[in-house]
């Protein structure tokens, strides 16, 4: 009977984690978001860097051009209006020196800049005035492309039947010619051949080329994002919303922590996130990418942005009844957890009168052979102490949860939905079970002391486990553990622990092919291990 008590009590425990399960993704995106000032000094602290290296030179205009270049880059997607500074430096120092090579180049970042804020009009001026026959194939790779992305930005902002498809058209072909001169090994081949494929419908081939490069631990932050969020986009036409979701979140993390401000990943998050009903996050992401595109100047972004901030904070709005009845409702749910909680202490003290009814027995049965003595004895020192434990965490639980529930009837009575919200968000639940666990292994240890080492004498020098400093048990030895206290059904054990049945069958083979006795005598030995 006290491996039932045992049971349930620790797995109540369990399924309020279970209840708490968390989006991790998204908690690492809310993060990042509250670390975001941190990753843009760090990129202001690299621009001073190569600043103060400009101004103490007094190189060629070849290399001037390069610095002001370097200037370029680290502002290209974080900063428009410097970028547009340092592009105008660099056309000026190409033209001074008269170098056709060093022009074309700065027109081209120039280009860049200009698209990527809206300005479709100077693009295409821009790239119009370049010449670019007989150059080097980077340049021409970079031209090519940025016509291909133009083409393809048009198609997107006219978004119609008639105009759309022909840009697109065009936008491939020009995507074509640039491929001819990137490296096949090169991440802008594999991006824009997949791109290519996106724009022409052809999604599963499209997938390929982005899963490929989604694999490769060599990307950068900025290339990172650059993918996932454009293989999201393959997703959310396949009608995967929510392998969309999850990309566009590691795209956001990644434009966050590369400080890249141009970007399009967290608002459309935003969207679909709010589409899906989750508003609160949906009103925090698109803040964040309307304070992105005014501190990068994207304009026509921001306006876009702007546009949708309304309808999100309207369904806030809305939803705050909702977010009231739900209130209400985890109110009673706490209620009936209390209400449990109290029966399961009546149990438990029913238990505890059983076992001091079978402990008067074991000492007045003391013509029984010393060793089933010796294994009373013990069982009743399991008992002792887990039953002490848990009796005691039933009524620390219970004292917090009853302070739970005023709080809760308070916030309700003063209509402060939010409040309880947060107080609900912050109930670790997570550190709850780990606490739960890590107290589960201070018991054990004080019956079996010298488990551990006894454990490890199974096992050959390199097989034996090497705890941390604040580790108390394993989880293989948390499993042996239950095991020599008399939990041994795989099922109940898979409970307790928060596995699936064929996870602790799988723990428990590999463990037992490590040992150096046979398979057959591991549990004996578990068994013979002595208690105080």
């Amino acid at each position: 009977m006290h491996k039932r008590v045992l049971f349930i009590i620790v797995s109540w425990g369990l399924l309020a984690v279970n209840c708490a399960a968390s989006d991790s993704l998204l908690v690492t995106l809310q993060n990042t978001i509250g670390e975001s000032a941190q990753f843009d000094a760090l990129k202001i602290k690299e621009i001073n860097g190569i600043k103060t290296a400009l101004i103490a030179s007094q190189s060629s205009p070849e290399k001037l051009f390069d610095q002001n270049d370097k200037l370029y880059e680290a502002y290209k997607v974080f900063n428009y209006d410097s970028a547009y500074l340092y592009a105008g430096k660099m056309l000026q120092i190409a033209q001074q020196a008269n170098d056709p090579g060093l022009i074309i180049i700065s027109k081209l970042r120039f280009t860049f800049i200009m698209l990527s804020t809206g300005l479709y009009r100077e693009t295409f001026d821009t790239l119009q005035s370049i010449k670019i026959q007989n150059k080097p194939d980077s340049l021409k790779a970079a031209y090519y492309t940025l016509l291909g992305r133009y083409y393809y930005d048009l198609a997107y902002y006219d978004f119609d039947t008639y105009h759309s498809v022909n840009y697109d058209i065009q936008g491939s072909q020009f995507i074509d010619s640039a491929l001819l001169y990137y490296n096949q090994n090169s991440f802008e081949y594999n991006y824009y051949s997949g791109l290519k494929l996106f724009k022409q419908a052809k999604l599963d081939e499209a997938a390929a080329f982005f899963e490929r490069l989604m694999a490769d631990k060599k990307l950068t932050q900025h290339q990172t994002a650059l993918t996932a969020s454009t293989l999201s986009g393959i997703y959310m036409q396949k009608g995967n919303t929510n392998k969309a979701i999850e990309l566009l979140k590691i795209s956001a993390i990644a434009d966050i922590k590369s400080s890249t401000k141009e970007v399009s990943a967290i608002s459309n998050l935003a969207e679909l996130l709010y589409q899906k009903g989750d508003v609160e996050n949906a009103s925090m992401f698109i803040e964040k990418a309307i304070a992105d595109a005014d501190f990068y100047g994207a304009r026509q972004r921001k306006v876009q942005l702007s546009s949708i901030l309304p309808l999100i904070d309207n369904e806030r709005i809305r939803s705050s009844d909702a977010k009231r009845n739900v209130a209400i409702q985890y109110g009673i749910a706490v209620t009936l957890f209390v209400i449990v909680l109290v029966v399961l202490i009546i149990v438990i003290r029913k238990q505890v009168k059983k076992l001091e009814a079978a402990k008067q027995v074991i000492t007045e049965a003391h013509s029984m052979q010393w060793h089933i003595n010796e294994k009373l004895e013990e069982a009743n020192k399991i008992k002792e102490e887990y039953i002490g434990y848990f009796f005691k965490l039933d009524s620390e639980y219970f004292a917090r949860i009853d302070k739970l529930k005023k709080t809760i009837e308070k916030k309700l009575t003063d209509k402060k939905p939010e409040d309880i919200r947060f107080l609900l968000n912050n109930i670790q639940l997570k550190k709850e079970k780990e606490e739960l666990l890590h107290n589960f292994d201070k018991v054990f240890l004080r019956i079996f002391p010298n488990f551990v080492n006894a454990y490890n004498s199974l096992f050959k020098e390199e097989d034996k486990v090497k705890l941390t400093e604040n580790e108390y048990l394993n989880t293989d030895m948390r499993i042996f553990a239950l095991i020599r206290i008399g939990i041994s059904e795989n099922e109940k054990i898979a409970e307790i622990l928060e596995y699936s049945v064929n996870t602790i069958y799988a723990y428990k083979t590999r463990i037992k092919n490590k040992s150096i006795v046979s398979n057959d005598d591991f549990e004996k030995k578990i068994m013979e291990i002595k208690s105080v």
